[in-house]
């Protein structure tokens, strides 16, 4: 049972009201529905006007000629294994830069003849050998082309070697390369974090090469399925420690030109993709523990964040979560270590290097004195996701990007499993539905949304590839497998994943062949049945975008499916070999009786188990099983609103928020959103009650006397109603804050104020890195935008500096799109339309990398917005005047 919250009488009523005011909005909204529908009948003939549908300037399109043109590498050469040694220099250079050198040789075999060799190599300095890039030879008896040029391919990031003659199929060679690069702190590739610990500037040398960003660190065949062996050597200052996906094997002092350094050797990995590879050298230090006798689990940290005992518990969840995934998989973990790490500067949440996985401070740190509940639980399922991946993406990989969605939806689904079995008494499972299905609602109802799994030729180059890291991949793709488990029943969904591991251990998949090992599973399945095979179900949702919205008359059995759009005059242009309709599967009950489950295979159907009379009433999609909407007759949606005004318990809470969130929005029975609410619409004492707590902060910096739960909501109330003092002290403490939970709390509240000079301030400390972390940057500024005064200063902000902003944080940064949906997000006038239109016109020689589909979808929910306000807010100022009265 989760904790009990008392709150006072006006509170009470006040929540109240809003909840039965939202509930109220059913009938209204099902009649204007219906009417919507019936003012569409008939107008197949009508084309769209507005300006949003006009297609773009004409662009000089890129056509790719030679092959080194072209994004994806040829076929012509797998990699085998690797042999890479770097040396990360911690100081600056003469000219003050921070730099790295390494050599790498990579045995590979020809399988096609060739007189090319195309490898991947980005803003690397080569050494040249004999006048070219690398020096080939050949293993075994094979005969080594002489080289006649190579040079470097910007556009594309290629290192290409043009030979005299052809390799020879079958044949090894292996080829050999000397580099040195930056090592900048632009959280990419091989790259440098910094922080100040006990006064001194200390430098971290991590790395993040998801998706593409290995060819930063060494020449290598960088696309997911070109899956090697690496044998790692690094070379480090002897009061570091340097980590690797492999377990270290031996460390020896040497001296290196001049250098006195440590040389740590790791073991050799397992056959793996190149983005899953990790190098840390820090002077971090850890906390560890020992599972199964042999299973080797660290955390890292900074030392004052592990002498704080802020990794104890991610140390305790993570035994636990990794037993959970072996008895899941029905597969041992495949490595003979499993660390964490939390880094002051990484620009994703985590990531799920082998073996070696890289977190946010805020991610993988808690302290059980200072953090508050909510970042136990992020913690929790943040590991759970990652720790998901050691064997869904890493042992068995997607083969391109354009499957992204079923590596990332499926860990965003399991963490939720994960993270129950962890902590069962928070019964976090429920959490997927407000966390993932309601908020991918939002997105997957539009016009320009986009189908889970795209077609290889639609995602090549690395813009597009970060695109693909969006809310559709994760959320819809958690809602979907979700939906596909509870159909299939979870013992059958395992059993056919265990057998999809298992079969393509240390290889490389496309999706289609998970949907072949669930079939089995339910082929052999005694008594298992459903209408189609895995693959014609889950093809109508993964292959066509949106979801559709199921509508049910109890007085007549009629159950129809409409694609549902947030506009409902929108024009959907990209074509959908199903025609928009989807075999939906729907658990529901009748008068709190569970039903058998039902299938709607097409647009219309007929059932009459859902005819009911008098007090009866249905209830579908139970417990939010599946991804779709739902929508009832008038006389039900009277029953349902009497059932939970008189018995509200005789439905889930899961499917009460569903009734609230189908209609109009969700609210929720906790002490963290009373005082938000109390404060937001004046109840008496709530400001002063703020106020008193933050001033008795202020007094005695040392001693916070606010809860952890309510931080976040005091912090932003407390600067909302203060001026510069409060802001200055919220700063003074951000700077010094050594957890960095807390850290992320001051940073959002900082935001909160009203004073407009203060926001400015606070958006152009987001471009000195000195001030706001890089990778808190464009979060930073989306905070911003969601305060009303704010969300102005942050659109001109951003638009005056586009290109600057674009250059530093944009370009590959796969939540770079979330900036301009941040901003955007409550646009509904015609001027703010036509700001973002001509905002676009205006950069399109800039560019807008992995925002690109954002802008797109900004401009249609503006116009959605637009339209909306127009028909309904003097309905809605009607109804709030007549209910106050």
């Amino acid at each position: 049972m989760g904790k009990v919250y008392y709150v006072s009488k006006n509170v009470g009523l006040g929540m109240l009201v809003l909840a039965v005011a939202a509930l109220a909005t059913i009938i209204a909204l099902s009649i204007a529905y219906d009417k919507e529908r019936a003012k569409n009948r008939g107008k197949p003939g009508d084309e769209a006007t507005d300006s949003t549908s006009m297609p773009p300037p004409p662009t000089t399109p890129f056509i790719p000629k030679e092959p080194w043109d072209h994004y994806r590498l040829p076929d012509s050469l797998v990699p085998l294994s690797y042999n890479v040694t770097l040396w990360p220099r911690l100081e600056p250079d003469a000219r003050g830069m921070f730099v790295f050198t390494g050599h790498s040789a990579v045995v590979f075999r020809c399988v096609k003849e060739t007189d090319l060799i195309i490898i991947h190599s980005n803003k690397l300095n080569l050494t040249t050998f004999y006048g070219h890039h690398a020096k080939l030879t050949g293993l075994g008896k094979a005969t080594v082309p002489t080289i006649q040029k190579s040079w470097l391919v910007v556009k594309t990031e290629y290192l290409v070697l043009q030979l005299h003659s052809r390799l020879a199929v079958g044949s090894l060679y292996l080829l050999y390369t000397e580099f040195l690069g930056e090592l900048a702190d632009d959280l990419q590739g091989f790259y440098r974090s910094e922080y100040i610990e006990d006064g001194v500037k200390k430098v971290v040398a991590t790395s993040q090469m998801q998706a593409t960003y290995a060819r930063k660190t060494f020449p290598c065949f960088d696309e997911p399925a070109m899956k090697a062996v690496f044998n790692v050597i690094i070379i480090h200052d002897r009061a570091t420690v340097a980590l690797s996906n492999g377990r270290d094997i031996d460390t020896v002092d040497s001296v290196i030109d001049g250098v006195p350094v440590s040389v740590t050797t790791f073991e050799p990995t397992e056959r793996m993709s190149t983005y899953l590879l990790a190098f840390i050298v820090s002077d971090f230090v850890k906390i560890q523990s020992t599972q199964n006798n042999s299973l080797l689990v660290r955390i890292w940290a900074r030392r004052k964040a592990i002498a704080d005992r802020q990794g104890d518990y991610a140390l305790s969840v993570t035994g636990p979560i990794l037993q959970f995934y072996e008895h899941y998989y029905n597969a041992t973990y495949p490595l003979s270590k499993s660390d964490q790490i939390a880094l002051p500067d990484f620009n994703a949440g985590a990531m799920e290097n082998w073996g070696l996985i890289t977190y946010r401070e805020t991610a993988l740190l808690y302290d059980p004195m200072l953090s508050s509940t909510g970042n136990k639980e992020r913690v929790t399922t943040v590991i759970s996701h990652e720790l998901a991946h050691m064997w869904f993406g890493n042992l068995v990989t997607l083969q391109w990007w354009n499957d992204l969605w079923l590596n990332e939806g499926f860990a965003s689904y399991v963490e939720y499993l994960g993270a129950d079995y962890a902590e069962p008494t928070w019964n976090i499972k429920d959490q997927i539905i407000l966390s993932d299905v309601h908020k991918v609602f939002a997105v997957d109802a539009l016009a320009s949304s986009h189908p889970l799994s795209r077609r290889e030729e639609e995602v090549n180059n690395p813009a597009e590839i970060s695109e693909m890291f969006n809310t559709i991949s994760y959320s819809k793709g958690a809602a979907v497998l979700r939906m596909l488990s509870e159909f299939l029943t979870e013992p059958v969904f395992a059993k056919g994943l265990s057998s999809y591991l298992n079969t393509f251990a240390f290889n490389n998949t496309v999706y289609t062949d998970l949907w072949d090992h669930l079939q089995k599973a339910v082929e052999n399945t005694p008594g298992m049945h459903i209408p189609h095979t895995v693959h014609n179900i889950m093809n109508h949702w993964t292959l066509q975008m949106g979801f559709p919205v199921v509508t049910i008359d109890t007085r007549t059995g009629s159950i129809t499916q409409k694609h549902f759009l947030l506009d409902p005059d929108s024009v959907v242009d990209r074509p959908s070999q199903f025609n928009y309709t989807w075999f939906v599967p729907i658990k529901w009950m009748k008068t709190g009786v569970e039903q058998q489950q039902y299938w709607l295979l097409q647009k219309t159907d007929i059932n009459s188990q859902m005819r009911v009379s008098g007090e009866d009433w249905v209830l579908a999609n139970t417990n939010v099983s599946g991804y779709f909407r739902v929508n009832y007759d008038l006389y039900n949606w009277d029953r349902l609103l009497s059932l939970l005004s008189t018995n509200h318990q005789a439905l889930s809470i899961i499917n009460r928020a569903q009734i609230i969130d189908d209609t109009f929005n969700l609210a929720r029975y906790n002490q963290i959103n009373a005082v938000g609410y109390a404060c937001g619409m004046g109840v008496e004492g709530c400001r002063e009650l703020i106020k008193s707590w933050y001033r008795q902060w202020m007094e005695n910096p040392h001693h916070n006397p606010i809860h952890p739960n309510l931080k976040s909501t005091v912090y932003c109330s407390a600067i909302a109603f203060g001026g510069v003092e409060e802001w200055d002290f919220a700063w003074r403490m951000f700077k010094n804050a050594t957890l960095a939970s807390e850290a992320s709390r001051l940073r959002a509240a900082m935001s909160c104020t009203k004073a407009p000079w203060l926001l400015n301030r606070y958006l152009e400390y987001t471009l000195d890195p000195t001030k706001i972390r890089k990778q808190d940057a464009t979060s930073t500024i989306q905070y911003v935008a969601r305060n009303i005064v704010g969300m102005p200063l942050a659109w001109n902000f951003v638009r005056a500096r586009w290109g600057y902003i674009f250059q530093q944080y944009g370009k590959g940064s796969f939540s770079f799109s979330n900036l301009i949906n941040g901003i955007t997000k409550r646009f509904s006038s015609e001027f703010e339309l036509q700001e973002l239109k001509k905002f676009k016109e205006e950069n399109l020689h800039v560019g807008f990398g992995s925002a690109t589909l954002a802008l797109e979808q900004a401009i249609e929910k503006t116009t959605a917005n637009i339209k909306w306000v127009t028909e309904n807010k003097a309905h809605v100022l009607k109804w709030f005047t007549e209910e106050s009265k």
